[in-house]
């Protein structure tokens, strides 16, 4: 982990990169950017040279395009912006032809990679097991834009590459072969996530519940920090040795 105190631009300054934000600056790092749909990244190519990191917290319609500029700028960068990810791999190959360190999560929280690695171990558990039907849930505030959440979709890719019955996912509605990943949208929903194993007899179910934002927050900001200085695409499974 780093201990030097970082210039960081945050790229995205909503609900996420305002907390972020004060996070930062209550460790001694200096925020040098702060970008909005007002004060977008076009408007401030000079002040990346000047970034140890910046983090990249916006929406699927401006991410790829950040990540773009930021690659571009030699900008190591960690990115929380989900359902962009048809464009991860060149996103990644940019990143390493022009020498900058990349990290993505779904999501940042200690909490949640835990808890994909306990969904990860389950799988391989269940794939014996066919008779158990496996489905998902997962709520968020009425403001996120995506749905499923890339956290559910996470889970969901894990499931995947586990249990051999399982092919593909569906929003609200799965044939056999499918796993059914139901999302709900309420108000000042931090985060749900459940994964249930279901047969006639019994069901097995993991959950995570996000109290606040302070988890993926502090969770990006240590992700900052680790990758300062460090060229190449990393994960956070790299950062919690998970």
């Amino acid at each position: 982990m780093q201990n030097n105190k970082l210039n960081i631009g945050l790229i995205g300054y909503g609900k996420m990169g305002k907390i972020i934000g004060e996070m930062a600056e209550s460790k001694g790092h200096r925020i040098l950017l702060k970008t909005s749909s007002q004060n977008p990244i076009e408007k401030n190519i000079d002040l990346l040279k000047d970034l140890d990191v910046a983090i990249e917290f916006t929406s699927p319609e401006i991410a790829v395009h950040n990540l773009e500029v930021l690659a571009q700028n030699h900008v190591t960068t960690v990115c929380g912006s989900t359902a962009w990810l048809e464009h991860y791999d060149r996103i990644c190959k940019m990143y390493t032809s022009n020498d900058a360190g990349f990290l993505y999560a779904s999501n940042f929280s200690i909490g949640v990679n835990i808890f994909f690695a306990l969904n990860t171990y389950l799988a391989k558990m269940m794939n014996g097991f066919e008779d158990y039907n496996v489905s998902m849930h997962e709520s968020h505030h009425i403001e996120k834009k995506d749905a499923p959440s890339g956290t559910a979709v996470t889970l969901a890719e894990q499931i995947l590459e586990n249990v051999e019955r399982k092919t593909s996912w569906h929003l609200d509605s799965a044939d056999k072969t499918g796993i059914s990943v139901k999302a709900t949208r309420e108000a000042d929903v931090k985060g749900l996530h459940e994964v249930f194993y279901t047969n006639d007899i019994d069901q097995i179910t993991i959950r995570h519940e996000a109290f606040n934002r302070k988890g993926f927050a502090s969770g990006a900001l240590m992700a900052a920090e680790w990758i300062s200085g460090k060229k190449g695409v990393y994960s956070m499974n790299d950062i919690l040795n998970i």
